[in-house]
């Protein structure tokens, strides 16, 4: 029997018109169609199946990414490559945690007639202070503004403890205060009561810190010392808590309110901004409360009243604005008068007081050794 006629006469559509009423030629065409829809379904699924069947060396057109290759291959890191790689240098390709804040624009020199920015609601604002000397003194400025932070405004906002640290580099240079970071800080806390900063005296630094609130602390701090000046405090010398009313703030300029701190300005000279001199010089003391005297507790400390050292302040600075005194007649400046010895407690007394400081006793400190007669002279004479 020959297949293919018969196939050929299979795929013919018959014609069943002539036994057919009238009435049953669209069943038919109905069907036809639906014959056809399926063929064409059947060839579209061998189609898909094609590649199924292919060898796996053909089936490229199915490749997601690497997935097949044998060994995937990373490139490696720039510390990793010869040349490029030297010890520790893998830290520098370590990103950081979070960015900290942007640094002051127009970061100038304290020196000379430098222009003092002024903003309308603060009033003068700070300059910025860069701290950016390495080791020990950098260290210890870190450790002393970042306990400030923490323990006077742990919970406020990132504006709030900027605020905190900018009060302490104001402090810092303004000549009424220490001039250093941990001076300023610290400054009062041999007292039992009245220390500068209530942390360094009442007992907090005994409670150990949250890591998540130091770290945070510790962020606002390295942008406080490497130049970030915040505008809205201006050069505010002192801050309370919302909590307290002291006698004082009404002779003050109130600058502003963040959170749970108002903060203030001299009204009077003092809080000139010409008085402000922001360069560091270093010399921190020791990243730790002053140990306590109880000496001092006795005696009252003029620098807890912001309006009395205001005022020493301001006869300070008519002092020095007068000048030295007028020539006698024979026409020669009197020598100047030796600076009073400094305060010292009782226990520093008992011992011998300044005279333990002084030097007139040391060995050969009237005379210059022979061996640095000559220092400073010429060798030879130029030219002969």
């Amino acid at each position: 029997m020959d297949l293919s006629h018969a196939f050929s006469l299979e795929s013919r559509p018959r014609d069943f018109s002539a036994k057919l009423p009238r009435k049953g030629v669209r069943t038919v065409g109905l069907r036809q169609r639906r014959r056809h829809f399926g063929r064409r379904v059947m060839i579209l699924l061998a189609a898909a199946a094609v590649p199924a069947l292919a060898a796996p060396d053909q089936w490229r057109a199915f490749d997601i990414g690497n997935a097949i290759s044998p060994e995937v291959q990373v490139d490696p890191m720039p510390f990793e490559r010869t040349g490029d790689s030297f010890p520790g240098s893998a830290f520098y390709y370590l990103a950081p945690d979070d960015p900290l804040p942007m640094l002051a624009g127009g970061i100038r020199s304290d020196a000379g007639n430098a222009a003092t920015l002024f903003d309308p609601l603060a009033g003068p604002i700070a300059r910025a202070m860069r701290i950016d000397n390495s080791g020990v003194d950098r260290s210890r400025a870190l450790e002393c503004l970042t306990a400030a932070i923490y323990y006077e405004a742990a919970s406020e906002s990132d504006q709030g403890q900027r605020s905190v640290a900018q009060v302490i580099l104001n402090r810092v240079a303004h000549p009424s205060f220490p001039n250093t970071v941990c001076g300023v800080v610290y400054q009062g806390s041999e007292r039992r009561t009245g220390c500068q900063f209530s942390f360094t005296c009442d007992g907090s630094l005994a409670r150990v810190p949250s890591r998540f609130f130091w770290q945070r602390a510790m962020a606002v701090a390295q942008a406080a010392l490497s130049g970030y000046v915040e505008r809205s405090v201006g050069l505010a010398t002192h801050y309370h808590t919302i909590a307290v009313h002291p006698a004082w703030d009404a002779e003050m300029n109130h600058i502003t309110t963040i959170g749970a701190h108002m903060f203030f300005r001299w009204r009077s000279r003092a809080g000139d901004s010409a008085n402000f001199r922001f360069a560091y010089f270093g010399n921190e003391p020791v990243a730790a409360p002053h140990p306590r005297n109880a000496a001092v507790d006795a005696l009252p400390d003029p620098s807890l009243d912001p309006l009395a050292l205001a005022r020493a302040f301001e006869a300070g600075l008519k002092t020095a604005q007068a000048g030295p005194a007028a020539p006698s007649v024979g026409g020669t400046v009197p020598a100047a008068r030796p600076a009073p010895a400094p305060a010292y407690s009782v226990e520093v007394q008992s011992r011998g007081g300044d005279a333990q400081y002084r030097g007139d006793k040391l060995p050969e400190s009237h005379a210059v050794r022979p061996e640095y007669e000559n220092s400073g002279r010429w060798i030879a004479q130029p030219g002969t």
